[in-house]
């Protein structure tokens, strides 16, 4: 359990998406218990596992793994992990993606105003909140060394043959909601990848051994 009470829509929505583990397909779940391993082994060797997720803008999916992979870790009681999130090119925390993950439970508030806010995410009502706006995945608070890049785009995966400073790569892809934007299908889409992303990294998270 995180240290403390998950908010109570939050908490509804992981059990939910726990429930969903056996529509993980076998390649999706090979990758992820790859990425497991990985955590597995820096909590082994007494280390911080530091866990970049990164796509094109750094606007919407990566977002979204960053915060539910921290969500996981703690919802699982895995301590000594780290999670972030960057691009190729810095944008903004897409509104619609900060919308599905309000619905899904979390607490977040924006902070400030301008082209790319500094967003608090929670939780929890008791935590810190974790700090969300779009970087490229080199700059400032993310890690220049000792940490798994974890692609979550295929435009990302292959502009950047190499992460510099990234111990190990991961290719976790999700297909873009951005597709859908400004259609009638423009909230079941975003939802339909946060529940997919939420699905997947709780079962990293179940998934690692200490």
């Amino acid at each position: 359990m995180c240290q403390g009470p998950l908010r109570r829509r939050l908490s509804e929505t992981i059990a939910a998406r726990i429930d969903e583990f056996g529509q993980i397909d076998e390649q999706r779940s090979s990758a992820l218990r790859a990425l497991a391993g990985y955590v597995t082994g820096g909590i082994a060797s007494a280390e911080r596992v530091r866990l970049v997720f990164i796509c094109t803008h750094n606007s919407r999916r990566s977002q979204m793994a960053q915060i539910w992979a921290q969500t996981a870790a703690a919802h699982h009681g895995v301590t000594g992990v780290e999670t972030y999130s960057g691009g190729t090119a810095a944008t903004a925390f897409n509104p619609r993606a900060v919308a599905a993950m309000q619905r899904a439970g979390f607490g977040i508030e924006v902070q400030g105003d301008g082209t790319n806010p500094v967003y608090h995410v929670r939780f929890s009502d008791t935590d810190e909140p974790m700090e969300a706006f779009s970087k490229v995945y080199d700059q400032p608070p993310n890690p220049t060394s000792h940490f798994a890049a974890v692609m979550t785009c295929s435009e990302a995966d292959t502009s950047c043959p190499l992460v510099t400073g990234a111990d190990r790569r991961f290719t976790i892809t999700y297909q873009d909601p951005k597709a859908f934007d400004g259609t009638n299908r423009e909230t079941e889409a975003y939802d339909t990848r946060c529940r997919q992303i939420a699905r997947e990294m709780l079962f990293v998270f179940s998934q690692v051994r200490s």
